[in-house]
């Protein structure tokens, strides 16, 4: 059995930046087992595969799998392969479209932007406001970071356990100098985040003109570091969000995978409406970067 798949750099306009993807097209009769050794097999942060719906809503169904694990949702693959699906002509026609992917966590709002000559833009919503979680102790994270505990503030803000659909502990730098010297610790981070209700890193530190600079670790689903992370960055929107106070829409540029010569640009937003959070979007550019046939799985 012959497999369809393209590869993607994800949440940059240019090729060799961005976080990697793969997507495979024709897996409908594969085990999750199989679908597991395929994305072992690619070795990025994640592999997606588009099956026909189950729901009547949605346009597709797509499942995430990171080397290690299934993951029931995660940014970067949702953004990467709506803008895939738009250049082979499987989503609405026109410059711009709206459509549903089905995933794990339920089904995902999605839209598109389609300009002449530029690389594709997709945003999504996420299927769930923020939740929050237990967090640890600032003195343990920063020894998994290498970085004294004075450093995780920034402003009023401190660290703390949320989730979009993915969990995440988000860690606030007082400077986005403090980025580059992080020395990660990944034996410290088993220790401390393996039983934890988020087990992922989101370290992050605004930059000039009001843009954020980020780090992503995950070492608990076989990814040490990540170039790109839509869910994390969903997660620190709904945060930064919830804790905003005026109505409106709050946006935020990302910018993350610099330290990994991976630069990636992703813009994140909150809305509010009477008070409350009401809708949190992450968007970004895809590039096509390959497409081939696969042995099967």
């Amino acid at each position: 059995m012959s497999l369809r798949f393209h590869t993607l750099d994800v949440f940059t306009d240019q090729a060799y930046g961005g976080n990697p993807l793969a997507v495979v097209f024709g897996g409908d009769a594969l085990e999750t087992r199989q679908m597991q050794r395929i994305a072992r097999e690619f070795n990025l942060s994640e592999t997606v595969f588009v099956l026909p719906p189950t729901r009547s809503d949605a346009l597709h169904r797509i499942r995430i799998f990171t080397p290690a694990m299934e993951l029931p949702f995660a940014g970067h693959p949702t953004v990467g392969t709506a803008c895939l699906l738009a250049e082979l002509g499987l989503v609405p026609k026109g410059g711009d479209a709206a459509f549903v992917l089905e995933e794990g966590i339920g089904p995902v709002a999605i839209s598109l932007r389609r300009t002449p000559g530029e690389a594709v833009y997709a945003e999504l919503t996420t299927a769930q406001l923020p939740e929050f979680g237990a967090t640890p102790d600032a003195g343990a994270l920063a020894r998994i970071l290498g970085l004294d505990v004075v450093d995780l503030l920034s402003g009023d803000e401190r660290p703390r356990a949320v989730s979009c659909g993915l969990p995440f502990v988000l860690v606030p730098l007082r400077a986005p100098e403090l980025l580059a010297a992080i020395d990660f610790d990944a034996a410290e981070a088993r220790r401390v985040l393996g039983s934890g209700w988020a087990q992922q890193l989101y370290i992050y530190a605004r930059g000039y003109e009001g843009e954020l600079r980020a780090r992503m670790f995950a070492v608990g689903v076989g990814i040490d570091e990540d170039p790109a992370t839509g869910s994390a960055a969903a997660a620190l929107a709904g945060a930064l969000g919830s804790e905003a106070g005026d109505d409106g829409t709050h946006s935020w540029v990302i910018h993350q995978g610099l330290e990994m010569g991976r630069p990636s640009r992703l813009y994140a937003s909150a809305e509010r409406r009477g008070g409350q959070l009401a809708a949190v979007r992450v968007g970004g550019h895809s590039v096509l970067m390959s497409d081939g046939l696969l042995a099967g799985g």
